[in-house]
């Protein structure tokens, strides 16, 4: 019996060894670096470039607004395991918590996407080599013009960041290089009709958008600060002066003033969603979208 239960206990020692080990090993395969980004749609350019390769924190989850979001705890901690931090460059969020970011990570890498873009901004200033931009909308990511541009960046920092997998990276950032030039040609070529129409949105996060397109964008909200009765007065005699009955929003925002406005001139309001993460499938909808209502 003594014998018998010694042969038990020394299994169980083998089966706890082998299982600390596997886990090791399992720590061991598991991505080793995580990167942290903005918003959702950073996430998937990220992983066009490098699959899998690395665990990729969002800082703003679906369904909030990145001008007023506050992080969490247990953000904070994943924002201390990060390699890079690539921000989207001029939202509310970002002005906000950087320097809490930073300080939560000094080692991490920070990296403005929005940098060298040529941007929309109520005001341009040259200081020396560089713009400083003041005012800037920081919807970059709906334009597939600087998408490009920041895709180029984003591998640069992924190669230096594992140079191992650099070849494998430049494989997929042209891969996703094509999607992008093919989802341009088709809005493109789908909004060609349209050159020089009006939209009307609350918030104005198609301005890029608008501006690879040829579309005219108007916004109730300005500065994120609520639209005054005379901003609803100017966009209502506008929507109506041009047979306007379409007014599109995000579906964080607050509809109380755009149910006004869809009021005043018998239209509807339609919803769009510029953070949504299937950023190729999702500019072609919006497209759609605007083309059926003009």
């Amino acid at each position: 019996m003594i014998v018998r239960m010694k042969r038990i206990l020394i299994l169980l020692t083998i089966a706890t060894f082998l299982a600390g080990c596997n886990s090791k090993k399992a720590n061991t395969d598991a991505p080793a670096n995580f990167i942290t980004v903005s918003i959702l749609p950073q996430k998937t350019f990220v992983e066009k470039i490098a699959g899998n390769d690395f665990v990729v924190n969002v800082l703003i989850p679906p369904g909030t607004s990145p001008a007023a979001y506050t992080l969490l705890p247990s953000q904070m901690e994943e924002i201390s395991k990060s390699s890079i931090w690539f921000r989207i460059g001029y939202i509310g969020f970002e002005q906000s918590w950087k320097d809490k970011i930073e300080q939560a990570n000094t080692k991490m890498k920070v990296v403005d996407l929005s940098e060298g873009l040529d941007l929309i901004a109520k005001e341009k200033v040259q200081q020396g080599d560089h713009i400083q931009y003041i005012g800037a909308d920081p919807h970059i990511w709906l334009s597939p013009v600087l998408v490009k541009e920041m895709a180029g960046r984003i591998l640069k920092e992924l190669s230096e960041l594992n140079p191992n997998q650099s070849v494998k990276y430049k494989t997929n950032y042209l891969e996703f290089i094509k999607e992008i030039d093919q989802v341009n040609i088709e809005i493109a070529n789908k909004l060609k009709p349209f050159a020089g129409k009006k939209i009307i949105v609350f918030h104005p996060s198609l301005s890029y958008f608008a501006r690879d397109f040829g579309l005219l964008q108007y916004s109730l909200e300005s500065g994120g600060k609520e639209p005054t009765p005379q901003r609803m007065k100017d966009l209502v005699d506008l929507a109506k002066n041009e047979g306007i009955k379409v007014m599109y929003i995000q579906g964080e925002l607050d509809r109380d003033q755009a149910t006004v406005f869809a009021e005043e001139v018998g239209g509807k309001i339609i919803q769009v969603r510029p953070l949504d993460p299937a950023w190729a499938e999702n500019l072609m909808e919006m497209a759609n979208i605007i083309v059926d209502n003009f």
